[in-house]
C-alpha cells in the first residue's frame, strides 16, 4: 500500500522506556559535554550533582509512533527531517516513562512524501507528563499520491551579527561514541556502507549534531541549568562528518532564540531552529 494520508491522527501502542544514570552520562560525552560541564558527565564530582541534558529526550523519547499504518516505504529511503522537544520538566537521572505516538501530518511534496509524528511521554512513577517530541521524516520516492503539498514558510535568521555564537569540534570517533547511546545505523560506522548511501565516508547521526547545538543553547542561554531550558526544534540541512566543527549561531528576543548551526566550510547543517528559556 503506498502512503495514506488518511493516517493523520492514527497512534501507535503506548511503549516504555527506562533509563539510568549510565545512560545519560554516555549520551552526554557522546555530544561532546567533557571536563566543563561535570554535572552532566559524572555522577560523584565533589559538591556537584548529576543532571541530565534536556537533548536526551530524543533518546529515551519518541516511542509509540505508529510507522506501520502510514503506508509502505523503503526504510533505506527515509531521511530525518526536522526533530523537536519540549519539555515539561527536568529529566531525572534515572526513571521509565510511557510514551504514545501518532501521526500529526502527511505532506505530498510531489517526489516525496513527508511525515510529521509526535510522541507524549510521562514518567510512570508519577504520572505526570515529562516531555514531547516531535519529528519529520522524508520519505524519498514515496510522492504523488495526491496529498495535500503542505505548509512552504520559512523562518529566516535575522540579517543582523548574532548575539551569540559557540563553537564546538567534533572528534573522529564522535559517532562511534554517539551510537552506543542506541542509533547502531552502519550508516554512522562502516565505511562500506556509507559508500552505497552515496557518502565517502561514514557521517555523523544529525541528532548528535542537534546534541551539540542544544548543548550550546543551554550553556550561554540558561546558565547550564536543565530547568530553563523550555523547548527547541530545528531542520536538519546537511550531513556532519565526524571531525566537523561547528558553531551555533544564536539570535535572542525575549526568551526566544532563532539559531544556526554552520560547519567549517560556513554550510548551514541545522536551519530553521527555534528555541524558548526562562
Amino acid at each position: 500500500m503506498p502512503i495514506d494520508p488518511n493516517a493523520v491522527g492514527m497512534t501507535g501502542e503506548p511503549v516504555r522506556r527506562s533509563w539510568n544514570s549510565k545512560d545519560a552520562l554516555l549520551y552526554a560525552v557522546g555530544v561532546g559535554a567533557g571536563c566543563d560541564e561535570l554535572a552532566f558527565t559524572t555522577e560523584n564530582s565533589q559538591d556537584i550533582q548529576q543532571r541530565v541534558l534536556p537533548t536526551f529526550a530524543v533518546i529515551i523519547g519518541g516511542g509509540g509512533a505508529p510507522f506501520d499504518k502510514i503506508g509502505s516505504f523503503n526504510p533505506a529511503m527515509l531521511v530525518h527531517g526536522e526533530e523537536g522537544i519540549e519539555l515539561c520538566g527536568e529529566i531525572p537521572t534515572e526513571g521509565e516513562i510511557e510514551s504514545t505516538g501518532r501521526c500529526v501530518a502527511v505532506w505530498d511534496k510531489g517526489k516525496h512524501a513527508v511525515v510529521e509524528l509526535e510522541s507524549e511521554s510521562v514518567l510512570v512513577s508519577t504520572g505526570e507528563p515529562l516531555f514531547k517530541t516531535r519529528m519529520s521524516a522524508v520519505l524519498r520516492g514515496e510522492g504523488g499520491f495526491g496529498g495535500e503539498r503542505g505548509p512552504t514558510a520559512k523562518l529566516e535568521a535575522p540579517s543582523r551579527a548574532p548575539d551569540h555564537a559557540v563553537s564546538y569540534q567534533t572528534g573522529r570517533d564522535q559517532a562511534l561514541l554517539y551510537r552506543l547511546s542506541g542509533d547502531r545505523n552502519p550508516l554512522h560506522s562502516d565505511p562500506a556502507f556509507a559508500k552505497l548511501g552515496g557518502f565517502d565516508r561514514p557521517i555523523l547521526h544529525g541528532l548528535c549534531s542537534y546534541g551539540f547545538t542544544g548543548r550550546a543553547l543551554l550553556n550561554t542561554l540558561c546558565a547550564g541549568d536543565p530547568t530553563r531550558f523550555k523547548s527547541m526544534a530545528g531542520r536538519f540541512s546537511k550531513p556532519v562528518y565526524p571531525g566537523d566543527s561547528l558553531t551555533i549561531s544564536m539570535w535572542v528576543e525575549g526568551t526566544e532564540c532563532v539559531f544556526q548551526t554552520r560547519n567549517q566550510d560556513e554550510a548551514v547543517v541545522i536551519d530553521q531552529g527555534r528555541m524558548r528559556f526562562s
